[in-house]
């Protein structure tokens, strides 16, 4: 079984994020800004690594970036997949049809060893959020898809996939080739250890030029959520500070 995930490189959610000047980017310049990928993405990371030590084959993890974004593959060849492919950018952010246009040329492709049977991803973009690429790349390819995978596991060259509703599980079965992707939560990431970061070393990276498509979807603008502004307000000293703090109470509803 060979087994490719897709993955992107995203900034820290606890960093503070700043726009370009034209607000059509993230600016990524600054020195505070740290890197890393969506826990849905190493939660697809992990379960290829277990399938494949289930049911033997080999993994892959694709993504698509700069050169920097090697860190990020580098770091997933650490924990037990066993190959990677950087398509190389030149930093631009490309939209949902791009992306997944350049991830099936690979996956056309296929590994050293033969074909893909299964492509995993995470659900969403970690920092994008659209949820469009596995869904464009099973159309693509002719494959079926199940979104928003909490269980999964293959047998027989089946895979049976759960997905939570509410405290209910909807079971879906289908034959591969496939593209699955999954939630965090569907298992639990193993940490690289430092033999596996020896190894991460020696094993292949193929970088690919990535020719971006002519866009068909126009981004207007991006915007910042607005931050929580917190503020303290004295009410009053000892006694003349008893009566406001009666009216605050009255109105948040404590008495």
């Amino acid at each position: 079984m060979h087994i490719a995930v897709c993955v992107k490189r995203i900034p820290l959610s606890g960093g503070r994020w700043v726009l370009t000047a034209d607000s059509s980017e993230i600016d990524t310049s600054g020195p505070s800004m740290g890197f890393t990928l969506s826990p849905h993405e190493e939660c697809a990371a992990e379960a290829a690594v277990q399938l494949v030590e289930q049911n033997g084959g080999s993994s892959t993890v694709l993504t698509i970036g700069t050169s920097d974004s090697e860190e990020q593959v580098r770091s997933l060849l650490a924990v037990g997949i066993d190959r990677g492919v950087l398509i190389e950018t030149d930093g631009q952010e490309w939209d949902p049809q791009a992306t997944s246009s350049a991830l099936v040329a690979q996956l056309r492709a296929g590994t050293p060893e033969g074909a893909y049977d299964l492509v995993i991803c995470g659900t969403e973009a970690g920092d994008t959020a659209d949820y469009q690429v596995p869904v464009r790349i099973a159309h693509a390819l002719g494959w079926p898809v199940v979104t928003n995978v909490k269980g999964l596991t293959i047998t027989d060259g089946v895979a049976r996939c759960e997905r939570a509703v509410g405290s209910a599980r909807e079971v879906y079965e289908v034959t591969l080739p496939a593209v699955i992707s999954v939630k965090d939560g569907v298992n639990i990431p193993r940490y690289p250890s430092v033999p596996g970061r020896i190894k991460a070393r020696k094993k292949p990276v193929d970088v690919v030029a990535g020719e971006r498509p002519a866009p068909r979807l126009e981004k207007v603008r991006l915007e910042l959520v607005a931050e929580e502004q917190r503020s303290a307000e004295v009410l009053g000293e000892g006694v003349a500070g008893v009566a406001p703090l009666v009216e605050v109470f009255k109105k948040i509803g404590v008495i």
